[in-house]
């Protein structure tokens, strides 16, 4: 057999051809197998990519996923689903029992709701404000420290120099803080018979990206309404992001119609998973979150999707199917910089 290899090899050579080496030869017959992620989902594999055709230039593609090592290429996400009452305290109390809660079960990265600490409506945003660092982003890096985990706080309404905020605040396993994302798009609309909402009567805009980086993946942050905006996830994803969290409070005219669907698009759009934690819904609240707390895969499943009640919910997020789904279909090399692009103007 290694003589007629080294045959055909001489007949290529002479025929001007380049000869393939073992190792690509090997590398073709392994092939590649489809690795089922966690959560959920139990949907079959997706088909292989077709080869790409037509005009293609290179793109900024997002930095290549790199896997550390087996036991890093899949963690546990945790979504705490909290019952937001207008006790701060009682609040605060719950949220640092369940994010406990969902360290024991294993989450390496557990998320809080926006407002976790405050009902949510602009009455409540002066009342309830916060410096940060404060009592409430201290208990959550205390936590975050005692479980050696990463905590993203949600949001809380926070106040600075004057100004008030809606503020989610990141925590590392060693309790410091790692990034202060703003809201950077308030919630203001009107849809007549339903709902007319302003955040901007007495919050400001955030003005700059939050990314940060784990042992497993770099995360990028969004809260609620950042999530209609797709510009802002394909900036993550050019950043290397390959998860996006999304504390958000849709309600119950915007999210039976939007909350599941942006998430898929913003997963699949971008070759990400999308993590939502929304606050549990209380029908007696002057403004009812639709709750549902959801993550969404890279192919656009969704691996796990809350109800309305109190609870947490897991997902274990496989790198490996993230980076399988990028190989399979390559959108990000096959992107026409030449007619569009999406760029940051800030760093």
């Amino acid at each position: 057999m290694l003589h007629k290899q080294r045959a055909i090899n001489r007949c290529l050579r002479l025929a001007g051809k380049k000869t393939p080496s073992p190792r690509s030869q090997r590398a073709r017959s392994r092939g590649g197998a489809w690795r089922g992620g966690g959560g959920s989902s139990d949907a079959a594999a997706p088909p292989l990519a077709a080869p790409a055709r037509g005009p293609q230039t290179s793109a900024q593609a997002p930095e290549p996923v790199v896997l550390p090592g087996r036991a890093m290429a899949t963690f546990r996400l945790a979504l705490i689903q909290l019952q937001v009452s207008s006790v701060k305290s009682d609040n605060l109390t719950r949220a640092c029992g369940l994010i406990w809660e969902a360290a024991k079960q294993g989450a390496k990265i557990v998320s809080l709701p926006e407002c976790f600490n405050s009902p949510y409506g602009t009455e409540y945003f002066p009342e309830y404000a916060e410096k940060i660092p404060g009592d409430s982003t201290q208990k959550l890096s205390e936590v975050a420290k005692k479980c050696s985990i990463y905590v993203i706080g949600g949001s809380i309404p926070e106040e600075d120099a004057g100004k008030l905020y809606n503020t989610c605040a990141v925590f590392g396993p060693d309790g410091t803080l790692l990034v202060k994302h703003r809201k950077l798009h308030l919630f203001d609309i009107d849809v007549p018979g339903k709902i007319t909402f302003q955040e901007s009567k007495t919050l400001s805009p955030g003005d700059s990206f939050s990314t940060f980086d784990t042992p497993y993946c770099r995360v990028g942050l969004g809260i609620c309404y950042d999530i209609r905006f797709a510009e802002l996830a394909q900036i993550y994803a050019q950043r290397g992001c390959q998860l996006l969290v999304y504390p958000g409070a849709f309600n119950l005219t915007t999210g039976p119609a939007h909350w599941e669907l942006l998430q898929r698009g913003r997963a699949v759009d971008n070759q990400v998973y999308v993590a939502t934690a929304s606050p549990a819904r209380d029908d007696k609240a002057s403004y009812v979150a639709w709750g549902h707390s959801t993550v969404v895969s890279p192919w656009g499943e969704v691996l796990v999707k809350a109800g309305t009640e109190e609870m947490i919910v897991y997902s274990d997020i496989d790198l490996k199917k993230l980076a399988e789904i990028r190989q399979q279909i390559p959108i990000f090399s096959q992107k026409r910089s030449d007619l569009y692009a999406v760029e940051a103007k800030k760093p």
